[in-house]
């Protein structure tokens, strides 16, 4: 039985227009993308999933902030209101503006990592992934085994294995070991979120063997909103106090603010108190992303950050944003169809392999689904399984993935439940002609992050 959807807690004072192809249209335009979601042009697509970075509706609040952004090359006034705005979330001394998350680890990552070196996470998202390997590392996936049942109904599904953490660091040896990566939510095993139990648990193995613990903070209040709905300790907690608990245990984050402060872009990294750390940021800061006062951004963009970081942990915002997720599952729970349970919190984690069990993880069934989406109703989505984990870097085969999900990614304040109910209805359909869809073959790829650009055909 579906649930209620939750109301939003927003009035709409502007709108964009978006059109619907037919589907003969839609079939010629995915094949003319070379059955690659990313390739689409956006003007094609009706209800676009393929990620909630950068893809949200900003506030009335955030729009007024950014006619009053300071351009100021160094030492703008927008600088200081977005180091000040984190400062006082965090609780941590030094931080660093750059234009997204994946300049965070572009700065920070070679600085800790290096040829022979290995990081660990309880589960690396593609872009982390990469810049660990590009830094000359090896990442390694150490999520707790209840992630790895996508049927399975546990609290916290995005906790690190503690005892294979450390078993990891003992095998591996500790001065192997540049960092430990603690992702909240955990995008890859579904947006299931982390518990401050474990973050304790895993900051305490760091501290141990003197290995730097950096959080991947994209979505660091969604995360919070969890553990006030299910750690008994925080159920009268704020979201900022949460917050401060979760972070008080590492040593430092990276975090693209294009998810939960609510922006188009921008990202940060934060650095508890070791001051050599953050002036070896610095230079790297300057090399790559522009001067330190403003990290690759303008001055609005700071400003936007700034405000939006705030208004992401609203608490009637977060149930509502919550909310839409719980109420789409609820609907594929009605009908049958498998997906990452309970629900994550930026988006709904369908389980492909459950849906298309005749095609094998080197045909990629994540992808399979995320064309059939599109086909049956404009909808873009992607991969989260082989298709996108890519091959391994020291042998060039095929990895297997823990899953095989095709992630409906949620835009912030953006679709309205009739969007929502497209999205089951399309589901609903490509189930009852699931057994007649087929696989792909990837006809071109290029050696990192292949799924962005890769080319592919469907196996007749």
């Amino acid at each position: 039985m579906a649930i209620k959807y939750v109301p939003e807690p927003f009035r709409i004072k502007m709108v964009e227009r978006i059109k619907i192809l037919s589907r003969e249209e839609r079939e010629q335009k995915i094949k003319e993308a070379k059955y690659n979601l990313f390739n689409l042009k956006a003007e094609d697509v009706y209800i676009d999933l393929l990620t909630d970075s950068g893809t949200n509706a900003m506030s009335a609040d955030q729009w007024s902030g950014i006619m009053q952004g300071d351009e100021a090359y160094a030492g703008a006034k927008s600088y200081y209101n977005l180091v000040n705005a984190a400062k006082d979330i965090f609780n941590y001394e030094f931080i660093q503006p750059v234009h997204q998350g994946r300049a965070a680890e572009k700065v920070l990552f070679p600085i800790l990592l290096g040829k022979g070196k290995y990081a660990i996470s309880n589960m690396f998202f593609d872009t982390t992934r990469a810049h660990v390997e590009l830094a000359g590392a090896r990442a390694i996936d150490c999520v707790v085994e209840e992630a790895k049942d996508p049927s399975l109904r546990a609290p916290f599904k995005g906790n690190m294995d503690v005892e294979k953490l450390e078993k990891l660091i003992n095998e591996l040896g500790k001065e192997n070991i540049g960092l430990v990566v603690m992702t909240i939510t955990n995008n890859s095993a579904g947006g299931q979120p982390v518990s401050v139990q474990n973050m304790r648990e895993v900051s305490a193995i760091c501290k141990k063997y003197n290995i730097p613990l950096n959080i991947d903070a994209a979505r660091f209040s969604e995360n919070a909103y969890f553990v006030k709905q299910r750690e008994e300790e925080f159920k009268n907690s704020s979201i900022k106090e949460i917050t401060r608990e979760m972070f008080s245990y590492a040593d430092m984050f990276t975090m693209s603010a294009k998810k939960d402060a609510i922006v188009n872009m921008g990202g940060l990294i934060g650095i508890k108190d070791n001051e050599e750390l953050y002036q070896k940021i610095k230079g790297n800061c300057i090399s790559y992303e522009g001067f330190i006062t403003y990290g690759g951004l303008s001055g609005r963009d700071l400003e936007a950050v700034a405000i939006g970081l705030y208004e992401g942990q609203d608490e009637d915002y977060l149930r509502y944003r919550i909310g839409q997720l719980e109420y789409l599952a609820s609907k594929l729970d009605d009908a049958g169809i498998a997906y990452q349970a309970p629900v994550g919190g930026h988006g709904i984690f369908i389980d492909a392999k459950a849906m298309f069990p005749h095609i094998p993880y080197y045909e990629f069934p994540g992808q399979a689904l995320a064309v059939e989406l599109y086909k049956e109703a404009g909808i873009r989505t992607c991969d989260i399984g082989s298709y996108m984990l890519g091959n391994d870097p020291d042998t060039g085969k095929q990895l297997r993935a823990e899953f095989e999900f095709t992630r409906l990614a949620i835009p912030r304040r953006v679709y309205t439940q009739a969007h929502f109910d497209i999205m089951a209805d399309a589901l609903i359909a490509i189930k009852e002609r699931a057994s007649s869809v087929k696989g792909y073959r990837i006809t071109w790829e290029p050696p990192i992050l292949r799924h962005f650009q890769a080319h592919l055909e469907p196996i007749e």
